[in-house]
């Protein structure tokens, strides 16, 4: 069965629009292991417009494994190596951003090194290192030959694709998956997911792990988030 790792940074965006001490995310962390959920997530953005430092330590000390989200930054990695998350994966991030917009590009200027630097100093910490990448063949190489043994594929485009695109991006993913498991890479996957468009992964052996979290909170507002969080589970299959 695949797993799912519940994204509780719209939980703190409820919190931050008020400056209130709820909804807590702890009672929230609660209510997803009761429902199923395998893991949490994590965004801490540099804007802090939902996460807070706070949070990804109290969370840090739950019982399901903590996957931080975070940009690429020296700084930030000396962060993630003190605070010791399950693991860490890097994405990329703007100010004006609603949301992230797509995977690392590795041929950015002297993000190759960071990625090589961020793969031993995370692995001497105990902490898995991911990046969060496009479902593209010649990119998961690249990541692979730096190193990294887990990746998030971005699933945006295939999210946002019309009916005439959806069965490109689809197969772009799983192709993108069965690349990366053949070299030996976790291949998970995550962003604008939701209860009907995640459907044809279910099939999909080569993904390991889902990272879903807007839908969640959306439908949790209409039948509590236990219930959303069990409709996702069962439709990750």
């Amino acid at each position: 069965m695949h797993r799912l790792s519940v994204n509780l940074d719209h939980i703190a965006t409820l919190r931050q629009v008020r400056g209130t001490q709820y909804p807590d995310l702890l009672e929230a962390a609660r209510l997803v292991q009761v429902a199923g959920a395998d893991g949490i997530t994590l965004h801490l953005r540099g804007d802090r417009r939902h996460i807070q430092p706070a949070d990804v330590t109290l969370i840090r000390a739950f019982e399901l494994p903590l996957t931080l989200e975070i940009a690429c930054s020296a700084e930030n990695l000396k962060y993630c190596a003190s605070i010791r998350p399950h693991a860490v994966t890097f994405v990329p991030e703007r100010k004006e951003e609603l949301s992230t917009e797509g995977g690392l590009n590795l041929g950015a200027p002297g993000l190759k090194e960071f990625v090589n630097e961020a793969v031993l100093s995370l692995k001497d910490a105990g902490v898995i290192c991911c990046l969060f990448l496009e479902p593209d063949p010649e990119t998961i190489r690249a990541a692979h030959a730096m190193g990294v043994r887990m990746i998030e594929l971005h699933t945006g485009t295939y999210a946002e694709a019309t009916p005439a695109q959806i069965a490109g991006e689809l197969e772009r993913i799983q192709k993108a998956s069965a690349l990366g498991s053949s070299l030996g890479i976790q291949m998970n996957a995550g962003h604008g997911l939701t209860v009907a468009n995640v459907v044809p992964f279910a099939a999909d052996k080569n993904l390991f792990e889902f990272s879903i979290g807007h839908s969640i909170v959306c439908r949790s507002v209409f039948v509590g988030l236990k219930a959303a969080v069990q409709e996702m589970k069962q439709a990750i299959g």
